[in-house]
């Protein structure tokens, strides 16, 4: 089955119960920002992990970004896959912008994940993709950080992604999901909303009264 397909009615929250109740580790990052929250974003992760410039390391016609992203790729298919820029804590740096992210329209790949900011949030809601990241600047970050390294593990958030992660992103929040068990873990977060759905429904007649005498101790 589809990724797509997999999360259909799901919410980010559903999956982050789901993988809580598998693993005991932080999976979910908060405080996105999109150029459009409504998109949703879900695909297997390609990484590049940004450093501060050196100028003795870095050469620039390696350590750019259009070839990072095809170092983040070259092992595995772009098309549905979502690019994974860490920023190591230069999360008020711009990683990127609508000129060299339209590499990722390019390769059909599903959008963008960034703990960073990014440029031109109006050019980047014309591309087909999704894009999450910590918001919008008007700067470029090339003098300040770089990518050095692609198709890497990275953090964001507080939480460890490794290529071939699922990446699941919608409104201002994000998961990460085991790329092997994400279908079994997908298919446990609708098992876990069909539970709230079911509670939902009793809540509708439960009696206030006896509620609170139950929550005061008396029954």
């Amino acid at each position: 089955m589809q990724l797509i397909e997999l999360v259909n009615g799901l919410g980010v929250a559903d999956v982050v119960d789901a993988m809580m109740m598998t693993y005991a580790h932080r999976a979910h990052i908060i405080e996105l920002d999109s150029p459009d929250p409504n998109r949703l974003l879900i695909g297997p992760a390609v990484t590049i992990s940004f450093l501060p410039v050196r100028k003795d390391l870095m050469d620039p016609q390696k350590h750019s970004l259009g070839p990072a992203i095809y170092r983040a790729v070259a092992k595995h298919d772009p098309k549905g896959a979502v690019l994974v820029m860490a920023s190591n804590g230069y999360n008020r740096t711009s990683l990127g912008g609508g000129t060299k992210l339209s590499r990722v329209e390019n390769l059909g790949m599903a959008g963008i994940l960034a703990d960073g900011m990014l440029r031109d949030f109006e050019e980047l809601n014309t591309y087909d993709f999704a894009t999450y990241c910590h918001g919008e600047t008007v700067h470029g970050g090339g003098n300040e950080i770089q990518p050095y390294l692609a198709d890497v593990p990275v953090a964001l958030g507080g939480v460890t992604i490794v290529p071939g992660d699922v990446v699941f992103a919608r409104g201002s929040t994000a998961v990460v999901i085991p790329g092997t068990e994400a279908e079994a873990i997908l298919t446990k977060a609708h098992h876990i909303m069909k539970k709230m759905d079911q509670i939902k429904e009793t809540l509708k007649t439960e009696d206030p009264e006896t509620v609170l005498r139950q929550g005061s101790g008396e029954l």
